[in-house]
């Protein structure tokens, strides 16, 4: 019986370190063509009424990477063993509709130093968090359209 419980434990034990390995491994191959930043993503955000504030219930957030790749975004969830993308936002259909600072719940639910973007990508509200350093390269790539593609940077 006690030999049953010890074998149990380690197999337990074991595979506990491979899927933190995993986890770490994913992160890396993510990360490994440049071009990455941590980003929140909460997809298909209600319309706030009005000029009223938006949703601040700190609900629905994904903690993610977002990656770079040609003239799209890809955003993978870090708690994922996936290894394609969780959303593809293509840069001509994104419009950034504005901004603001996390509050209430939300303030909990992101990194310390996040700010909100709020978005429409192919008619679909969303909002990214992201650090205001990450929150400029975007804005300078969004920007940096190639010419006669339509670009809405509020």
């Amino acid at each position: 019986m006690i030999l049953a419980l010890l074998v149990g434990g380690i197999a337990v034990v074991a595979l506990v370190v491979v899927g933190l390995f995993a986890f770490g491994l994913r992160r890396r191959l993510i990360q490994r063509s440049g071009g990455t930043f941590d980003c929140s993503l909460r997809w298909d955000t209600p319309e706030p009424a009005g000029v009223g504030p938006a949703d601040t219930s700190g609900k629905g957030w994904g903690y993610g990477i977002a990656r770079y790749s040609g003239d799209r975004i890809e955003w993978f969830r870090v708690f994922s063993y996936a290894h394609r993308p969780r959303r593809v936002l293509e840069r001509s259909a994104i419009e950034v509709i504005g901004r603001r600072d996390p509050e209430g719940e939300e303030e909990l639910a992101l990194l310390s130093d996040a700010v909100v973007l709020a978005c429409s990508h192919r008619g679909v509200r969303l909002e990214l968090a992201m650090s205001e350093d990450a929150l400029t390269g975007f804005l300078a790539w969004l920007e940096a359209a190639p010419p006669g593609q339509r670009v809405n940077v509020a």
